[in-house]
């Protein structure tokens, strides 16, 4: 046990230049590789956060581009709708009033056509009465009127009747 307490100079030595070439085998073989790759791996790491900021940046100014971009399609598309709607609308006023002058129109030309209708049936009719009162008035008189003479008198039968018309109209 004494060899414990009392120290042997010569195993000191030999302990402290192991120890220090333990230190220098390592320093060359273990520690200068690992720190390097500490030293890489933090670098890596420091170009990896810059470029994920990068990008987060770059995204956020696409998101604000695109949000802007939205805002103007919305505000665009909410315009073109404005201006169906008011281009409808318009087509809707002008078919709504090219159909009505259309239904006037139509409403015109049948009352023309009805006064027209009116007319030849007042003109067939009276003619049928003054052949049937010619023909009355011959049954009367027993005797049979010649052809020029009944055309005479019936046309002025007829240019009274229409002067009688215009004096009561007039």
């Amino acid at each position: 046990m004494d060899k414990l307490i009392v120290p042997d100079t010569g195993l000191m030595f030999w302990t402290i230049v192991t120890f220090f070439c333990l230190v220098v085998i390592l320093k060359k073989a273990a520690w200068g590789p690992l720190l390097k790759a500490v030293d890489e791996r933090e670098y890596r790491i420091k170009e990896d956060r810059l470029a994920a900021e990068k990008a987060r940046a770059e995204a956020e100014r696409i998101q604000s581009e695109l949000s802007a971009e939205m805002a103007g399609v919305q505000t665009k598309s909410k315009e073109l709708l404005d201006a169906a709607a008011k281009d409808g609308e318009a087509l809707r006023a002008r078919l709504k009033a090219e159909a009505e002058a259309d239904a006037q129109a139509i409403k015109e030309k049948t009352a023309a056509e009805l006064v027209e209708e009116k007319n030849r049936l007042v003109g067939d009719l009276r003619k049928e009465v003054a052949v049937l009162s010619v023909m009355a008035a011959e049954k009367l008189m027993r005797k049979s009127v010649d052809e020029g003479v009944q055309k005479t008198v019936l046309d002025g039968f007829f240019k009274d009747l229409e002067a009688s018309k215009k004096a009561g109209h007039n």
